[in-house]
């Protein structure tokens, strides 16, 4: 357990994000047969609440959930209650800023709007308000962008200092190969003289590790660091079976063995033995993901381990292209 940066949150260095909890398609290696093709909504929600008790007893203590995430929010919600959870125990954090379009189906044209307007947090707050009161206490942005105008938006800008004034911690999301540029903005934003954004969530993993420096900078700031997507969706597992990754493969399993752990175990202490984390999260679909990912808190990460591995790094419009072609399910 650790303080979330510079503010009032307790974390677990390891959480849980419901990103492919909450609807029947997503964009994880296999996500479909995790669910066993069974989308029926009672039927998800059972193995939300059995990943979610897994977490809980392996001393899972944050949870992260967003507007977008299809019932992600009603699940963690209707556990919480059900198993009379305190809210001063967990830390329960969500997202605003995009739509869920799909319709509960896997296909869809769109899965998801981002809309970063005023309207659209005010409605998205409530929303959110109702399913998670009074556990939320981390509200992000989803996927920031320079281009999606929220850094700029002074009008939802005041709106989210109104809430960190209310004792909600502001934080935001981000996603793509500009995430350095976007959280160095992001530092830089202020209301009344004080800092919008308290906390980041962003993408690093071995194969991209590109916003590690500027995360480092956003740590020594006093902002709480939360890594997502520590699996790469998948591509860091065994589930992996593109031809074109053989070769990284191989080292990834020569590791691994040498460590006497996991590939995914593995990929997750990478993100553990930054000194600029405080929480990587597990995007587990099963309970035995969840059993299997918890085990990165054990691996003897070295000196050897990170030598080896950094090789593995692609360039960033590399990897974002790859994981826009990953297919839903």
């Amino acid at each position: 357990m650790r303080t979330l940066g510079s503010t009032s949150l307790i974390v677990s260095t390891l959480g849980l994000g419901l990103a492919a909890l909450g609807r029947p398609g997503y964009i994880n290696l296999g996500h479909g047969n995790d669910l066993g093709h069974g989308y029926d909504v009672t039927r998800m929600e059972q193995q939300a609440h059995a990943v979610l008790d897994a977490a809980w007893q392996a001393g899972v203590r944050y949870f992260d959930a967003a507007r977008s995430y299809g019932r992600a929010e009603e699940f963690l919600g209707s556990w919480l209650r059900a198993r009379q959870i305190a809210p001063e125990s967990i830390t329960v954090g969500s997202k605003w800023g995009y739509v869920y379009t799909a319709g509960w189906q896997v296909q869809a044209e769109q899965h998801e709007v981002k809309d970063h307007s005023l309207p659209v947090l005010q409605q998205q707050w409530q929303e959110s308000q109702l399913h998670l009161a009074p556990y939320l206490r981390l509200y992000q942005v989803h996927s920031a962008t320079l281009e999606s105008g929220i850094l700029t938006n002074q009008s939802a800008l005041a709106r989210l200092q109104q809430l960190k004034e209310q004792g909600v911690t502001i934080g935001l999301s981000l996603s793509g190969a500009n995430q350095a540029a976007v959280l160095e903005r992001a530092l830089d934003i202020r209301v009344d003289g004080v800092r919008v954004f308290d906390a980041v969530q962003a993408t690093w993993n071995l194969l991209e590790p590109s916003a590690g420096a500027a995360l480092q900078v956003a740590h020594a700031a006093g902002m709480g660091v939360i890594v997502k997507e520590a699996l790469a969706n998948g591509r860091l597992t065994l589930r992996n079976t593109d031809p074109g990754f053989v070769q990284q493969w191989l080292v990834l399993a020569q590791q691994a063995a040498r460590l006497q752990t996991t590939v995914d175990a593995l990929a997750l202490a990478a993100v553990l033995a930054q000194p600029w984390v405080d929480v990587v999260l597990s995007g587990a679909t099963t309970v035995e993901q969840l059993q299997s990912n918890v085990a990165a808190r054990y691996v003897a990460w070295d000196t050897e381990a990170a030598a080896t591995l950094a090789i593995l790094a692609e360039p960033p419009a590399v990897y974002w292209r790859t994981r826009s072609q990953l297919a839903w399910n």
